[in-house]
């Protein structure tokens, strides 16, 4: 009997996608603020359930719910800056959101990068 490890390049090419998204998500949201995260969001629904039964399917999740969450903050934020009140907070609310989202894109790396599933 052999101790080799069984390559499975239908998850390694899973995986391998689940990083490029990360990375799309990462420089949309460092260079227009998320604003063109759609796509790589559009991919990740259109991907996820190719990844039934493996870890990488809960990256894609992670990375969805990244994307909707963070849009919900940034549109509590625009709310509040319509007001002369809630202008600072607004930036607070933005800035939380940054931070955030970047926490999620950096786990979610991490995580990826130790085959380990996302939290779901």
């Amino acid at each position: 009997m052999s101790n080799e490890l069984v390559f499975d390049s239908n998850l390694a090419s899973s995986k391998n996608l689940a990083w490029w998204l990360y990375l799309a998500h990462a420089v949309s949201f460092l260079f227009s603020l998320g604003l063109f995260s759609f796509l790589p969001l559009i991919v990740n629904y259109l991907k996820r359930g190719e990844t039934d039964g493996t870890f990488v399917r809960s990256h894609h999740t992670w990375q969805i719910r990244s994307f909707w969450w963070y849009l919900l903050w940034v549109a509590v934020g625009a709310l509040l800056f319509m007001t002369f009140v809630g202008i600072p907070l607004a930036w607070l609310v933005w800035i939380g959101a940054w931070l955030w989202k970047a926490y999620r894109l950096l786990k979610g790396i991490i995580d990826l990068n130790a085959n380990q599933a996302m939290p779901v």
